[in-house]
């Protein structure tokens, strides 16, 4: 547990929640370190039967803290923004997770909290909750394996519209598209998260277990894009494209 980032076991269930509302939850390096870790302790604890994911109340997450990314990524190598960072392990524990996942978004889904929700189970948003993915603004391309998970739930041509248009979905239109199961009123995604999880931790374990793994893509699929992906983000960064982007944004920023 940190001060951004609270773990707690509740029956057959782990909870992670990201608090950090003043920044609306952008996710710093720590944060995705503690998330990681939290998701790769359950793997082989049978008393977890489900994790959920989930922001709180009014907002999910606003994605990375670009303060905190910039200044990683311009002091890594030619291996990339990531490279062995703690954004690429805790993608790669999503990807490598055998254990349903359940997200809680009530609010704001931004970058990869649009993206980390193509690796979940079971997703459920707020009325007011919202998706976006606008790494095109920053000069940037997709990330999280979503070029390769976002076309094969919702098809091309609304994949294209986020993620390379970087056009925002509402709650109901993401449940349309196939990535929201349900939409429930805002302040609930949570207690109707764990009616969920409930659910799923009543049922056989092993069956459960198998019958995800048919339903998912092998690991080394998702993780060889999140690498093909991260290579090509690395090399973005360097562009004029993004360097004016980020520019721009930090420009904002301060003004």
């Amino acid at each position: 547990m940190t001060g951004h980032l609270i773990v707690t076991d509740e029956d057959a269930t782990r909870v992670i929640t990201m608090r950090r509302p003043e920044k609306k939850n952008a996710i710093t390096h720590d944060m995705y370190r503690l998330m990681s870790e939290a998701i790769d302790t359950a793997q082989n604890n049978p008393a977890i039967r489900c994790l959920i994911i989930t922001g709180g109340s009014g907002v999910f997450t606003a994605g990375n803290d670009l303060e905190d990314f910039v200044a990683t990524a311009t002091a890594t190598t030619d291996s990339g923004p990531f490279g062995t960072s703690p954004a690429i392990k805790f993608l790669y524990s999503l990807a490598q997770n055998t254990k349903p996942i359940i997200a809680a978004v009530d609010g704001i889904a931004v970058g990869i909290g649009t993206t980390m929700l193509f690796h979940c189970d079971y997703v459920l948003a707020s009325s007011t909750a919202t998706f976006s993915t606008p790494f095109i603004h920053l000069g940037l391309v997709p990330e999280g394996a979503s070029s390769l998970l976002m076309p094969r739930t919702m098809g091309h041509q609304r994949a294209f519209a986020m993620l390379v248009m970087g056009r925002k979905a509402s709650a109901e239109e993401a449940r349309e598209a196939g990535f929201v199961n349900v939409v429930v009123a805002p302040g609930h995604t949570e207690a109707e998260a764990h009616k969920v999880a409930r659910e799923i931790s009543a049922l056989p374990a092993e069956a459960v277990a198998i019958s995800r793994k048919l339903l998912k893509l092998p690991p080394e699929d998702l993780t060889r894009r999140i690498d093909q992906e991260g290579q090509l983000f690395g090399e973005r960064m360097k562009s004029k494209e993004a360097m004016s982007a980020f520019k721009a944004f930090f420009g904002r920023k301060r003004a």
